[in-house]
């Protein structure tokens, strides 16, 4: 729980960071040095040229800066004084952050860095000059470049052996990616080396690269134009004619596949995921989809695949050296937020995973939560929620052969179970589900995919409170929610990113489409179904559930600064249900609700919305939920000290009803005036592997009707209008 008096304090903290931003920053140089406060680079003619091409080529960088060129751990690190015996200073030194000392070698040596990439971009004979300016103990270099001529590449010629290397390198020059007119670089050359001799190697030319490449330009016989002749030589850059040896086209010979026996694996298994045969030709993109497929085993840390061509025969041989991993472990995750109305909220939760379970790269995942949330100042109000799920994922398509799938990854077959209990004050609910599917990744795990063609539920509550029962009987969109049902359907999830790792430090964007149907199978047998009062088909004396639910998420981060060390975060989140046929309403745990450590920050998970409605009385702990969720989060992360990050966020957003049920929670009545708004600051620090977050939102906007509407610094502090948040891993 954050004091009430920690945001009366907002002036006081915006005075410290007055006084810590005009503390000195140079305070800590001795005699003779300077800090270098910054690196400018002006381009001279040439405005389409980027400049961030020329900044990575600077070799000494300047202190990185937060915000407005202000990084307050520099201004701090300086409070130590030169005095580094103090323990005191000894202590400021490792939370701030030392000022970069000039070193006037390096500006020399970056202007040679320059010129020479200037060169390799394809403007040949560039300008570049550096000026050096002092404004007392500090230093400002600035790279003047001014970009050399650029020729327009003119006529492309080959210069190749004769036979059948040279029948098969002309068959790909179609598929050059330097063409006539494009301007001539050494990058794009290098780049189409590259590209060449990887398809020579995958047509069974084995160790044939980039280093039999040169290339010759005329630039002499036609003004501003380059004509190229392209030469490979059976000698490589570094070797002398004396070197050369006629280029071989080989065939797979013996595999072999090799692992710790004390490790028990099907054999089986790995024959499969092999696609290097015996007598085929070599082909380097099958050595990578073997790699890959048995990597993606994850139960061997090393995959190393030896290639040793025999001496008197145009054959290589292969072998698989396999290190096993770990195959078993634990992971342990943790939700807690907890806001200024004392309602405190965390969500524990333990899993165990086996990844060689039946010894064919099975894996097993056990997992155990709980959700648990009660008032600090009456602790007999609360709510307990208790699951435990299995899953069990195959390393293939059940039913096929993995030897049908050709490519670098093998669709994983998923069975899952799971038993969900839940206690609150109003009812308790038990489900029971289960699912059947299919999971992959296509292009380097970029594009990942889930499709289960089925999946089912079964939803009992007990214990229902009277008063609750009451209060919601004429509320079709609640009654119908709260009640017993049968969930059967399909369902189906695609995600594309432009960075696969699991803590990307690049920028990247994604896209998350989710899309669930059910009943509609069952509902062709609506005729040989019994029907209650209401006129629900019923299965085994329940209801079925019949809707469509769809979510789509769109993400972009952008890293930026000095060391690409800052980064903004983007989100968008947009989802729609609609129940039809047997049903009223969507059942009540597959609608959207906002709030939490991932979504709405100023707002505990379930307490905002839907829409303008006054949040009801008689859930004692709050359980808001809609049919329609629309959101849209912002977020500045910049590095502190240490591994500490800091992050100012912004989200705003809501759920709401599809359909009016005579209340402010319908989307089609003041709709701009029910989009809820927070802002607030986090910290996180990152371990690399994982990173632990927490994160304090503040209510800018609260559109429920018995609200305050706008909320002022003077307000931050008051009941209910802040929340705290613990998690693990970005938010987003």
């Amino acid at each position: 729980m954050v004091p009430k008096t920690t945001l009366r304090l907002f002036p006081a903290v915006l005075l410290a960071a007055a006084l810590l931003f005009s503390c000195s920053t140079t305070r800590v140089l001795e005699d003779g040095e300077f800090r270098l406060a910054r690196n400018e680079v002006k381009i001279n003619g040439d405005k389409s040229f980027n400049a961030k091409e020329v900044d990575k080529y600077i070799q000494q960088k300047a202190n990185s800066y937060i915000i407005f060129g202000w990084n307050p751990f520099l201004n701090f690190y300086n409070l130590s004084g030169r005095d580094t015996s103090k323990f005191a200073n000894k202590v400021i030194r490792k939370i701030g952050v030392a000022p970069v000392v000039y070193e006037s070698s390096t500006v020399e040596a970056s202007v040679a860095n320059i010129s020479r990439h200037m060169e390799y971009l394809g403007y040949y004979n560039s300008g570049v000059k550096s000026d050096v300016r002092v404004s007392g103990k500090k230093v400002t270099v600035t790279y003047t470049v001014t970009p050399g001529k650029r020729y327009k590449i003119g006529k492309i010629t080959y210069s190749v052996p004769d036979g059948v290397f040279g029948e098969d390198f002309m068959a790909d020059t179609l598929n050059l990616s330097i063409k006539p007119g494009d301007y001539l670089s050494e990058a794009s050359l290098e780049e189409e080396t590259e590209r060449s001799a990887s398809w020579m190697r995958r047509n069974g030319w084995f160790g044939f690269t980039k280093n039999y490449y040169s290339f010759e330009a005329d630039t002499l016989s036609k003004r501003d134009t380059a004509d190229l002749e392209m030469i490979i030589r059976e000698y490589t850059r570094n070797q002398s004619a004396e070197s050369a040896k006629p280029f071989r086209k080989y065939s797979i010979g013996d595999v072999s596949i090799s692992w710790d026996k004390e490790l028990a694996f099907n054999k089986r298994i790995l024959r499969d995921m092999n696609t290097i045969r015996p007598g085929a030709l070599y082909n380097e993109r099958e050595v990578n989809n073997t790699y890959s497929r048995m990597s993606a085993l994850k139960v061997f840390s090393g995959v190393n695949i030896t290639l040793s061509p025999r001496d008197s025969v145009d054959i290589v041989d292969c072998g698989i050296l396999l290190t096993p991993s770990k195959t078993q472990g634990f992971k342990i995750n943790l939700e807690a937020s907890t806001n200024s109305n004392s309602l405190i909220s965390y969500s524990p939760q333990i899993s165990y995973f086996h990844k060689n379970i039946f010894h064919g790269g099975q894996w097993l995942n056990l997992s155990f939560l709980g959700n648990f949330q009660y008032k600090y100042d009456n602790r007999a109000i609360r709510s307990n929620e208790f699951g435990v799920s299995a899953g069990l994922s195959f390393p293939e398509f059940l039913g096929l052969p993995n030897t049908l799938f050709r490519g670098p990854d093998i669709p994983r077959t998923e069975v899952n179970a799971s038993f969900m209990y839940q206690n609150r004050p109003e009812f308790t609910r038990t489900m029971i589900s289960t699912a059947w599917g299919y999971s992959g990744a296509l292009s380097r795990r970029r594009f990942l995919y889930q499709l289960y063609p089925l999946q089912a539920k079964i939803v009992r509550l007990q214990d229902m409170d009277m008063s609750f029962m009451e209060r919601f009987s004429g509320n079709q969109f609640f009654f119908n929610a709260y009640i017993d049902h049968f969930d059967v359907g399909s369902s189906g999830m695609v995600y594309y990113t432009t960075c696969a790792d699991v803590n990307p430090k690049v920028s990247y964007k994604y896209i998350r489409f989710q899309l669930d149907a059910s009943g509609n199978v069952l509902s062709l047998f609506n005729s040989a179904m019994k029907t209650d009062r209401h006129g629900h088909r019923m299965i085994w004396g329940i209801p079925y559930s019949q809707y469509v639910r769809s979510e789509l998420t769109l993400g972009k981060t952008v890293f930026f600064g000095r060391g690409d060390n800052q980064a903004i975060a983007f989100r968008l989140l947009g989802g729609y249900s609609i129940a039809y046929g047997n049903s009223f309403t969507v059942p009540l745990e597959k609608q959207f609700y906002s709030g939490g450590a991932s979504s709405m920050r100023g707002w505990q998970a379930r307490t905002l919305g839907p829409g303008r409605a006054i949040p009801e009385e008689v859930m004692i702990i709050p359980s808001q939920t809609g049919d329609v969720k629309l959101e849209a989060n912002a977020e500045y992360r910049f590095p502190m000290f240490w591994k500490l990050q800091g992050a100012l966020f912004l989200d705003a957003g809501n759920t709401w009803y599809a359909k009016d049920w005579g209340d402010d929670g319908y989307i089609g009545r003041d709709f701009v005036k029910s989009i809820a708004a927070d802002w607030g600051l986090g910290a996180r620090v990152d371990l690399t592997f994982l990173v632990l977050r927490i994160d304090l939102g503040v209510k800018l906007y609260d559109p429920s009707i018995n609200g305050i509407g706008w909320y002022g610094p003077d307000d931050w502090h008051r009941k209910d209008c802040y929340a705290l948040h613990f998690g693990v891993g970005y938010p987003f």
